[in-house]
């Protein structure tokens, strides 16, 4: 299933959209063998990548505020 939304950093206020796929059963392909095997982090307004797993990453997180927010989706979905 797929799943979209925007979260607001709460250390910083920053927000950010992202785009997760995941399933019902934890998975080999997911996220530290979890259920989201597909999740794109990008800031609002912005079209550049900050975090991609398609399966395997893809683009890292860069700093401590994208790092929040992928917490945040992890704790959600997987």
């Amino acid at each position: 299933m797929w799943s979209q939304g925007i979260l607001t950093c709460p250390e910083t206020g920053g927000k950010y959209q992202y785009y997760v796929k995941h399933y019902k059963k934890a998975s080999e392909f997911g996220i530290d063998g979890g259920r989201i095997s597909k999740l794109t982090i990008r800031k609002v307004g912005e079209t550049k990548d900050l975090y991609n797993y398609d399966r395997g990453l893809d683009v890292d997180r860069a700093d401590d505020e994208v790092r929040t927010v992928y917490g945040i989706v992890l704790e959600k979905y997987n």
